[in-house]
C-alpha cells in the first residue's frame, strides 16, 4: 500500500515523455526567483512563474501540474517575502491569478485523462473484436508457410472492410479466402463478420471450391435481401473475393475469382499475375444475375513458389503525385523472403509510398510452398 501514491504519480506522466522534462519548469521557477530578488525594485518578473504550470500540461497529468502550480504560487510567495512586497495588492493580485491559472490547467489534465483513458477502452475493445473477426493465419498449413497482414486507412482503426481467412480441409488441402467489402465503416464490418463467419463454418465441408463460392455468395445475399424493404442501399452490399485451395500433395492452386485483383505468383525473381480466364461478379452480385456456378482455374504452384494475395488497398495507394503503387515493380525485391519478411517489407515500403497515410485499408496474405 506505501507504493501506491508513487504508482499513481508515475501514471500521471504521458506517454512517450521522460519525467526528465520536469526540469523544464522546475529551471524557470528557480530562475524567476533568483533574477526577481536580485533584480531592481521596479522590475517583476514573477507573472512569468503562471508559465510553469501552463507547460506541464503539454507533457504530464493532472497530480503533476498541480505539484508544478503548487510550487509555482510558493515561489510568488517567497519573492514577495524577500521583497517585503506580500501585503501589496498588485502581489496578491499576481498570487490569485497564479492559483487560478494553475487550477485551469489542472482542469484541462483531467477532461484530457478522462478522454484519453475512454480511447483506450475503445481501442481494446477493437482490438479484441480484431483478434476475434480476423484472426491470425495459421504461420504453416501442410506443406505450405503463411502469413497475412492488415493495414486500416484510419491511424486509430482496427477494423475495417478488406479480410482474409484460412482452413484446412479433410481432403489433405488449404482453403483461403481474401476480400474486400463494399463501403466503410459498420456496415462494412458486419458484412466482412458474414463472410468470415461463412467461409469458417462451410470451407472445410463443401465438396469443391465452386460450392463453397456459392455457398458464400449465397449467405451475403440472404443476409442483406431480409433487410431490403427497412435499408434500401443493402441491394448494394458485395465483395470482391478470391477463393484458393492448394492441395498439399499436387504442385497446383485452384482458383475463383470474383471481381478481385489478380494474386502474384513468385517463382525465383520471376513475378507474374494469375490473372484467371472466367473473372465472376463480386460475392453477393453473383446469384442476383441467375448464376448458378462458379468455374474453378487451376494453375502451376511448385515447391518454392510464392503466391502473393492482396486487395486494391495496396495496388490503388497512391504518393503525393498521384502515381499508384507499383507492386508488380517492387514485389520481386522480396521474392526469396520467407512470407512473415515479404510483408513486413510491403508493409514499411507501402507506408513510405504514401507518407504514412492510405486512403483505403490494405491486406495481403504471402504463401509460400515447402518441398514435401
Amino acid at each position: 500500500m506505501a507504493l501506491r501514491p508513487w504508482r499513481e504519480f508515475r501514471c500521471s506522466w504521458q506517454p512517450g515523455h521522460a519525467p526528465a522534462l520536469l526540469v523544464i519548469p522546475i529551471a524557470l521557477i528557480v530562475t524567476v526567483c533568483v533574477v526577481d530578488v536580485l533584480a531592481p525594485p521596479h522590475i517583476h518578473l514573477g507573472p512569468l512563474l503562471v508559465a510553469a504550470p501552463a507547460i506541464t500540461v503539454a507533457f504530464a497529468g493532472a497530480r503533476v501540474t498541480a505539484l508544478m502550480g503548487v510550487l509555482a504560487v510558493a515561489a510568488q510567495v517567497l519573492i514577495g517575502v524577500l521583497r517585503g512586497a506580500l501585503s501589496t495588492a498588485n502581489l496578491q493580485a499576481q498570487i490569485t491569478a497564479l492559483i487560478v491559472v494553475s487550477v485551469v490547467c489542472v482542469g484541462v489534465c483531467v477532461v484530457r485523462d478522462r478522454h484519453e483513458r475512454q480511447l483506450r477502452q475503445v481501442r481494446s475493445v477493437a482490438e479484441a473484436a480484431q483478434s476475434v473477426l480476423l484472426k491470425p493465419l495459421p504461420a504453416r498449413a501442410g506443406p505450405l508457410r503463411i502469413a497475412g497482414l492488415y493495414i486500416p486507412a484510419e491511424e486509430e482503426a482496427d477494423l475495417g472492410g478488406d479480410l482474409y481467412a484460412a482452413a484446412r480441409t479433410d481432403h489433405h488441402s488449404t482453403r483461403l479466402l481474401i476480400g474486400d467489402v463494399r463501403g466503410n465503416g459498420l456496415a462494412a464490418i458486419n458484412n466482412a463478420a458474414l463472410l468470415l463467419g461463412a467461409f469458417r463454418a462451410a470451407a472445410h465441408r463443401q465438396a469443391t471450391l465452386a460450392r463453397l463460392a456459392i455457398h458464400l455468395d449465397a449467405a451475403l445475399r440472404w443476409d442483406t435481401s431480409q433487410w431490403h424493404q427497412t435499408e434500401p442501399d443493402t441491394d448494394e452490399d458485395f465483395a470482391t473475393a478470391i477463393l484458393l485451395d492448394i492441395p498439399d500433395h499436387q504442385p497446383v492452386v485452384h482458383l475463383i475469382s470474383c471481381g478481385h485483383p489478380p494474386p502474384l505468383l513468385m517463382r525465383g525473381t520471376h513475378v507474374a499475375p494469375l490473372a484467371p480466364e472466367a473473372q465472376h461478379l463480386p460475392i453477393g452480385l453473383g446469384g442476383s444475375f441467375g448464376m448458378a456456378a462458379y468455374d474453378v482455374q487451376t494453375f502451376p504452384f511448385e515447391a518454392g513458389d510464392l503466391l502473393l494475395l492482396y486487395t486494391d488497398g495496396v495496388i490503388e495507394a497512391r504518393d503525393a503525385d498521384g502515381l499508384f503503387y507499383p507492386l508488380i515493380e517492387r514485389a520481386p525485391r522480396w521474392a526469396e523472403d520467407d512470407p512473415d519478411h515479404l510483408l513486413r517489407a510491403l508493409h514499411d515500403d507501402l507506408l513510405a509510398h504514401v507518407h504514412g497515410h492510405l486512403d483505403d485499408d490494405a491486406a495481403a496474405v504471402a504463401i509460400r510452398r515447402l518441398a514435401l
